[in-house]
């Protein structure tokens, strides 16, 4: 089985064979259909975000078919179209018990362990697979509660994006910040995750959506996923250009995982109001946040991981809302590519010029 692997941070991926175990217990062998590369891999490759000792195979937003399931497995079976999602849970600790599944204290316990055949090998060495995935590769084995079963008339491209970007952005503001019907939000940063945000706060029904970015392009994509007004950063202060625009915003999102634009965020905001932190930043970033003034003007400032979803339920919902026409998922996919282009697809991501390419595996 072909796989990307990082062997070293910073570095690039290699196209590697890997040796891929048979499922047991509750877990579930899926073909890999379509694997999107998402910025938080960029983070791995360049050393930013690390993930331990040892090779990795890197990607974790992804859809595919179930190929075989071990004797445990009670949710899927062969054929079913899946999506795969990182927020995998154990569903008996305390905080799954609480319906927050995305903060499971038990997530680390769901792999194998030492003394047992790893999932995935490179000859006679284990190769860790990232968030429980490794989804840049032809085959995934997983936990059964890191993916869920969807409708089959999604496609399988757009369907892989719903495991990351889609259910981190549209989550955020629907589960995560729970967006009213007629608020005012600004969202700073349209990639992947800041247009699905401003879809997210188009579905709660925001009555006005500011869209932040240096990229006039990007800007322009926004308009087109329910974004009311466009700021470009490059030509104007944003926080200067929203108080004018109006008294201070109801929510306002950080997409992209700066302390710069987060600081702009907090101060987007009214009074009593909420700022949240979307985007990941690199793992040794910190913020410095002004006591007084939070205190003074009452003034709230939230992380959100992968929009604080359950995505066994988000996810079947979102595909919902798909199918309904009210998810413009196409217009995301900037371009499909081949595992043997994912550095090339890396260098795009660099460059600012796509919103997400895609994977593609032959069926």
């Amino acid at each position: 089985m072909r796989a990307a692997v990082l062997h070293q941070a910073p570095g690039e991926l290699v196209i590697e064979d890997l040796t891929i175990a048979q499922p047991q217990g509750r877990e579930v062998l899926i073909q890999t259909r379509a694997s999107g590369l998402c910025h938080s891999d960029l983070h791995v490759i360049e050393g930013l975000l690390p993930l331990g000792p040892g090779p990795t195979a890197l990607g974790h937003e992804a859809s595919g078919e179930v190929i075989a399931v071990g004797p445990d497995v009670a949710t899927m079976k062969p054929g079913d179209h899946v999506v795969t999602c990182l927020t995998q849970f154990c569903g008996s600790c305390t905080e799954c018990l609480n319906g927050q599944t995305w903060t499971c204290e038990r997530r680390q316990l769901l792999g194998r362990n030492e003394n047992e055949t790893p999932r995935l090998a490179l000859g006679d060495q284990p190769i860790r697979a990232m968030a429980g995935l490794g989804a840049f590769a032809e085959q995934m084995l997983v936990h059964e509660n890191a993916a869920v079963v969807i409708n089959d008339d999604i496609p399988f491209d757009l369907a892989a994006l719903l495991g990351c970007a889609v259910i981190t952005g549209v989550g955020s503001a629907v589960n995560g910040a729970a967006i009213r019907a007629g608020e005012t939000v600004a969202v700073i940063g349209c990639g992947g995750i800041g247009l699905n945000i401003v879809q997210g706060c188009r579905l709660a029904g925001a009555g006005r959506i500011i869209a932040i970015d240096l990229n006039a392009e990007k800007l322009e994509a926004a308009k087109g996923f329910g974004a009311t007004d466009i700021i470009n950063a490059s030509e104007t202060d944003p926080v200067a250009a929203v108080l004018e625009l109006t008294s201070g915003v109801d929510a306002a999102f950080e997409a992209i995982g700066l302390t710069a634009t987060a600081d702009q965020a907090l101060a987007l905001i009214k009074p009593g109001r909420t700022t949240y932190l979307v985007g990941l930043p690199p793992a040794t970033s910190t913020m410095a946040v002004p006591g007084a003034f939070m205190v003074l003007q009452a003034k709230s400032l939230r992380g959100l991981f992968m929009g604080n979803s359950n995505f066994k339920t988000t996810i079947p919902e979102l595909v919902t809302h798909y199918l309904g026409g009210r998810l413009d998922l196409e217009r995301l996919v900037s371009a499909h590519i081949t595992l043997d282009e994912v550095n090339g697809g890396y260098d795009e991501m660099r460059a600012g010029s796509t919103l997400r390419s895609v994977i593609m595996f032959d069926s």
